[in-house]
This record gives C-alpha cells, structure tokens and sequence, in this order.
C-alpha cells in the first residue's frame, strides 16, 4: 500500500505524459517520413529518432499556428477556417463543441465565466459547476445562469443546469484549482473554500467576517475530550 500511494502519482503522470507525446508522435509522423524518404539507410531511420522528431515537429506547427492566429491577419484567416468548418454538417457541431468546452476551462473570470457551486444533485447538496453564461427568464427578466457540472474522475462527461442567479454560490476557485478537485475525486483541494453565502450577521462593521474561536475546557488529549462542551468566543 505504501508502494502504490508513493509510486500511483508517478505512475498515472507517466502514463498521461506517454500518451499526450504518442498523440504528438502520430501526428507527425507521416511528414516526418515524408521528409527522410529521401535518406535512405542513414541514422535519420532510427525509430526513436523518428518519433522524437515527430513529436517536436507537432509542437512546433502548433507554436507557429499560435503565433499566426495571434496577429490580425491570421485571426482574419483562422476566422474562414472556422466559416468554413461550421457549413460542414457533422463537424461543426463536434468541433464548436470542443472549442466551447476548451474555452470554458481555460477562460479567465473576467470573461464572466467562473467557477461556482450549486445545489446538485439535490437540495443541500453541493456540486463545482462552470457557470459559462448569463440568460434572462422570457417569464419574469430574472437572471438564469447556466451551469455546466462536470463529473469527478472524468470531467469530460458533465450535466447542464439552468439555475437562478440567486440560488449560486460564488467561489474564489480558479478553473485549475477546479479541475484539480474534480480529476482527484476531492483529494487535491484547498483548505478553505467559500462553501455558503457571507451571514450579513457574522460580519463586523468594517465588512470583514467575524473571529471565531474555539476552545476546550480539557486541554488533555483524552478519550473524555469528545464528551467537552466546547466554547465559541465571537468578537466584534
């Protein structure tokens, strides 16, 4: 058990590590080959030299697109790319799906898009969600947000939620520290978190919280300790 709690970690970022560099490999592959066709019987057929030269092929075209979409011009040609895929009737629901999805993540809450909690999946029962938009009650005008829950261990699966503005509680969570939690199953989270809404009582007249204390009349570590009346100090 000791071996599997220090060694686990280890193992599942190998694992993860090897098989992000065999997607980046795959896909540069084929010009790699493509490029020493012309080199028969020299050190360049060396599989793992291959697959190294894949792999930093694949980041560089990804660094170049990123840099090119980065300036007007190419936002201007990725914005036809994009025209074009969306008139193709499969692959533009999945690709606007995976672009929203990736953009939900990595979105910063200035944007308007933050990391919340919800009553889910029942009443007193908190879940993470991604609040991801702001609409309007057509009825009464209120503010109805949606919420995107995710589920633990394996976020790409998640639930939609449409949820009055008033019922959400805010977090001071970042999108990291979210997914953090949710592909640990809680196991890697924050000591505090901003679980309720503030008590307009519990706060002092300069708005920060109240202190609390707390304290026990047995100072002795004993079994007793467990039946001792404890004691809460608030100060204004």
């Amino acid at each position: 058990m000791a071996g599997i709690i220090t060694a686990g970690p280890l193992f599942v970022t190998w694992l993860v590590f090897t098989f992000i560099l065999g997607v980046l490999a795959n896909a540069g592959l084929p010009l790699v080959h493509l490029l020493i066709a012309p080199f028969p019987g020299t050190f360049l057929n060396q599989p793992w030299l291959q697959y190294v030269l894949a792999v930093l092929l694949t980041v560089t075209v990804f660094y170049l697109v990123g840099r090119m979409t980065s300036r007007v011009v190419g936002q201007q040609m990725f914005g036809l790319f994009e025209a074009s895929l969306e008139r193709l009737p499969l692959v533009n629901k999945i690709y606007t799906s995976v672009r929203q999805a990736i953009e939900t993540i990595t979105v910063k809450k200035d944007n308007g898009q933050r990391v919340v909690l919800i009553d889910f999946p029942l009443q007193g029962q908190k879940s993470i969600g991604f609040l991801t938009r702001v609409i309007a009650d057509a009825s009464t005008g209120h503010p109805i947000a949606a919420v995107l829950v995710p589920q633990a261990i394996n976020p790409s699966s998640a639930f939609l939620q449409f949820v009055p503005m008033s019922l959400i509680t805010e977090t001071d969570l970042t999108m990291e520290q979210a997914m953090s939690m949710l592909l640990t199953g809680g196991a890697v989270c924050p000591d505090v978190i901003r679980y309720s809404a503030p008590n307009p009582e519990a706060i002092n007249r300069d708005g920060s919280p109240l202190s609390v204390s707390v304290a026990v009349e047995d100072g002795h570590a004993s079994d007793d300790a467990l039946n001792t009346p404890i004691q809460y100090e608030t100060s204004l």
